[in-house]
């Protein structure tokens, strides 16, 4: 027989005690209301779900499709790096060996395979191929 702070278990209170969640092991925790809208906000932006849902969609971009020169400098940093690293070269070389002069001519002729990701003031961001940046 059970015994509780008041004394001997009977069976129908037995039964209650057996019937909780307690009893069956787990989380303890019992939830109710709503949540907070800025903390379910903040939670989702930690996921890659709530990341990629600020990306604009190619076709509702607002942005220039012209590259910047600061755009530039960082994709030809980047790709000469890349090439020094020894990346594969996707242009002919010609004799070439500067690593920034390969990135250049790659550039030149649209071979780079980066992409800029462009953030806007609201969070949101747009990506660009460098394909697609004149």
């Amino acid at each position: 027989m059970d015994v509780d702070a008041d004394g001997p278990v009977n069976a129908e209170r037995q039964n209650q005690l057996d019937s909780t969640d307690y009893h069956h092991g787990g989380n303890n925790i019992v939830a109710s209301g709503e949540v907070d809208a800025q903390q379910a906000a903040a939670r989702e932006l930690n996921t890659v779900k709530g990341i990629k849902s600020k990306r604009i969609a190619n076709d509702k971009r607002t942005t220039t499709p012209y590259m910047t020169k600061y755009e530039r400098a960082r994709v030809l940093g980047t790709r000469a790096l890349q090439i020094s690293m020894n990346a594969p070269v996707l242009v002919d070389v010609e004799g070439e060996t500067d690593p920034l002069q390969i990135a250049i001519k790659e550039l030149r002729e649209k071979k780079i395979p980066l992409v800029v990701r462009r953030y806007l003031p609201d969070g949101w961001y747009e990506d660009w191929t460098c394909e697609e940046l004149l």
